[in-house]
């Protein structure tokens, strides 16, 4: 899409990652959200607030000289006139760049990082970009409860592969409905949609008491060599599957398509799994 061409939002669209256990994919969707936007020719800035174990950069192949530990130091001393953007880091694939905002490199800094502070960060970065996508870790912290406070799209990812997790998704779905968010500012995405499991998918819809937005296929392998080269699979020269799911669902989210996410089988007998919740 030409610059010219591109709606600007008055405003830059916040997208977070969110989930409610560890190793579903965020990051991974995260990335290559922020690549096939930029893609696009959005301004895109990718900022990573998993603020301990955040991997962004290192997804990306890259090496920040600051990070938002550096930001919320210089707020602390210059206030508003600080200028976020010159402590972000930028990725370059091709004629695709994005800027990214990289999670502290000390897990003390981490631990020190105050909310208000990024809250300060993302608003400014909303005056220069036209989508903030978040990376969160996976919890209800004082951090994340901030960054969906200021969401426009809240990403929800999970996978269904044992119970517990499921679990978990679960206990998630039902404190965003007690917090009060607008069940149309949650997007269910399913990872991993395809591998091997004995549970069925609709069970889990009619669990969560929400069907997913959008699922995504297993491919281990592609992941893996995105991993290896820094490369984002929507940006990759080999096509995939998985690629194309994530480009699909990125239309979805600037209204490019209309069309429906494939529900993952979800006229599925009722099986164990509705009982064990019941």
């Amino acid at each position: 899409m030409s610059t010219e061409n591109r709606p600007t939002p008055v405003n830059g669209i916040v997208i977070t990652f969110f989930s409610t256990a560890s190793a579903v994919g965020k990051t991974l969707v995260a990335c290559n959200m922020a690549s096939e936007l930029a893609r696009e020719g959005y301004r895109v800035c990718l900022a990573d607030f998993d603020l301990q174990f955040g991997d962004v950069c290192n997804y990306l192949h890259l090496e920040p000289l600051r990070t938002l530990a550096d930001v919320q130091r210089t707020m602390q001393v210059e206030g508003d006139s600080c200028r976020v953007q010159d402590f972000l880091t930028p990725y370059q694939n091709g004629d695709v760049s994005f800027s990214v905002l990289a999670a502290p490199k000390a897990l003390e800094e981490a631990y020190n990082i105050h909310h208000d502070y990024a809250v300060r960060a993302i608003r400014k970065l909303q005056t220069q970009y036209d989508y903030i996508l978040i990376d969160m870790a996976s919890m209800f912290s004082t951090l994340n409860l901030a960054m969906l406070d200021l969401s426009t799209i809240v990403t929800f990812l999970g996978i269904v592969d044992f119970i517990p997790t499921i679990k978990n998704m679960k206990i998630g779905m039902d404190t965003l409905k007690m917090l009060g968010y607008d069940k149309n500012k949650i997007r269910l995405v399913l990872n991993r949609s395809d591998a091997k499991t004995r549970i069925s998918l609709s069970d889990v819809q009619k669990l969560l008491g929400e069907p997913f937005y959008h699922v995504l296929p297993n491919d281990f392998r592609a992941v893996s060599q995105s991993l290896r080269e820094g490369i984002p699979l929507v940006l990759a020269k080999d096509h995939t599957d998985l690629g194309d799911a994530l480009k699909a669902l990125v239309a979805r989210y600037t209204n490019h398509t209309t069309a429906p996410a494939e529900t993952a089988k979800a006229q599925e007998e009722s099986s164990w799994l509705s009982r064990i919740f019941s």
